[in-house]
C-alpha cells in the first residue's frame, strides 16, 4: 500500500499526479480545507508536506497519530514546529539547495531594478518623459554589498555580485573561513558598510525584527534594501518610514510581514519594487522541489536516510 500523504501547499495537477504514483495523497491547500482533511483522515496520514509559511503546529501533529514524516517542500521551516515532532519520533526534511539559483536571480533582479529605478523608468517612459528631464540612476557596480545570512542561497547572491565587481561584506552567525568576503558580527556595522543589504538569513522568532529603525538608519539614505528571505525580519512599519522620508534610497521586496495581502504602508510609495514571494519559483525551482520532496520520504518509508533532513 502507498504511504498516506497530506499535502496542504498548493501543487499544480501535473506535479499531483506525479506524487500520486508514490503515495495516496489527500490535497488540501487552504486552511479550511485542511482542518476538514485533517479531521476526517488524520489517523490515517502518514506524511504531511507544507512549507516554511504555512507550517504545521503541535496540534495539528497530534491530531495525526499515524504521522511519521513531514517535509518542507522549500528550504524554509519556520512555521513547522519542529521541537514537538522531534519529541513524538517525527522525521523532518526540506528542499534544501532545491531552488538557491532561482532565489538568488530574483535577488539581483530586484537589485538592479531597485537601485537603476528600473521600475519607474519603464512608467516614466509611458508617459513621454525622456531622460534629460530625469535623474540619474545610480551605478550597480563597484557597489558594496552586504548579505545577511551567508548561507546557501547568500553565497549564490555574492557569486553573482562578482560578475557586478561589487565588494562583498556579511553577517552570519559566525564567520566563513572558506570564503574571501569581508565579515562583520554586527548587523549594524554591516549596514552602516554596505550600500546595497539583501536579507537572506532565515525567518522565525530569532531573525523577527532584525532590520528596524536604527538599522535602516545605517544604511542611510544613499543605501538599498532587498530582502528575499521571510517577511518577518524586517520592521515594517519602520522600512515604510524610512522609504517615505528618504532615510534610505530605496528597497526591493518579495516579501512582507502581511503576505499573501500586499503590505499596506508601501504599495503606494515609489522608492520601493514588490513582488509577489516568487523569488524561489519557476519551473525549474518547483519541479526540483517535488522532486526532493518524493527523494526525501520514499526514502523515509524505506528505512533509507532521507537527502535533506532537517
Amino acid at each position: 500500500m502507498k504511504p498516506v500523504l497530506l499535502a496542504i501547499t498548493v501543487l499544480t495537477d501535473g506535479h499531483r499526479a506525479q506524487i500520486a504514483q508514490s503515495f495516496e495523497l489527500l490535497y488540501a491547500p487552504e486552511p479550511a480545507q485542511a482542518f476538514e482533511a485533517i479531521a476526517r483522515h488524520g489517523a490515517r496520514v502518514q506524511a504531511v508536506l507544507t512549507i516554511g509559511s504555512i507550517g504545521l503546529s503541535a496540534a495539528q501533529m497530534d491530531a495525526l497519530p499515524q504521522l511519521q514524516l513531514v517535509c518542507a517542500l522549500g528550504a524554509g521551516y519556520e512555521n513547522i514546529d519542529l521541537a514537538h515532532a522531534r519529541g513524538c519520533g517525527i522525521a523532518l526534511a526540506n528542499g534544501a539547495g532545491t531552488n538557491d539559483d532561482c532565489v538568488a536571480d530574483h535577488a539581483f533582479g530586484l537589485l538592479i531594478a531597485t537601485v537603476r529605478g528600473i521600475v519607474q523608468l519603464d512608467a516614466r517612459t509611458r508617459e513621454g518623459v525622456w531622460r534629460t528631464a530625469l535623474p540619474l540612476p545610480p551605478n550597480v557596480s563597484h557597489k558594496r554589498l552586504g548579505i545577511l545570512g551567508l548561507g546557501t542561497i547568500g553565497r549564490k547572491i555574492a557569486q553573482r555580485a562578482l560578475g557586478f565587481e561589487m565588494e562583498v561584506g556579511y553577517c552570519n552567525r559566525s564567520p566563513k573561513g572558506d570564503l574571501p568576503y569581508r565579515y562583520f558580527d554586527s548587523l549594524q556595522a554591516l549596514a552602516a558598510w554596505c550600500d546595497v543589504l539583501v536579507i537572506a538569513t532565515p525567518g522565525g522568532p530569532g531573525t523577527r525584527h532584525l532590520v528596524d529603525a536604527d538599522i535602516l538608519q545605517a544604511l542611510g539614505e544613499r543605501g538599498w534594501l532587498v530582502n528575499i528571505a521571510r517577511g518577518s525580519v524586517v520592521d515594517t512599519a519602520a522600512l515604510a518610514r524610512a522609504l517615505r522620508t528618504h532615510a534610505i534610497a530605496g528597497a526591493g521586496l518579495d516579501v512582507y510581514e502581511s503576505e499573501p495581502a500586499p503590505p499596506a504602508e508601501l504599495i503606494a510609495l515609489s522608492n520601493v519594487v514588490l513582488t509577489p514571494h516568487v523569488a524561489g519559483w519557476s519551473p525549474e525551482a518547483v519541479q526540483n522541489s517535488v522532486d526532493r520532496f518524493i527523494a526525501n520520504a520514499t526514502r523515509h518509508f524505506a528505512g533509507q536516510p532521507m537527502v535533506s533532513p532537517i
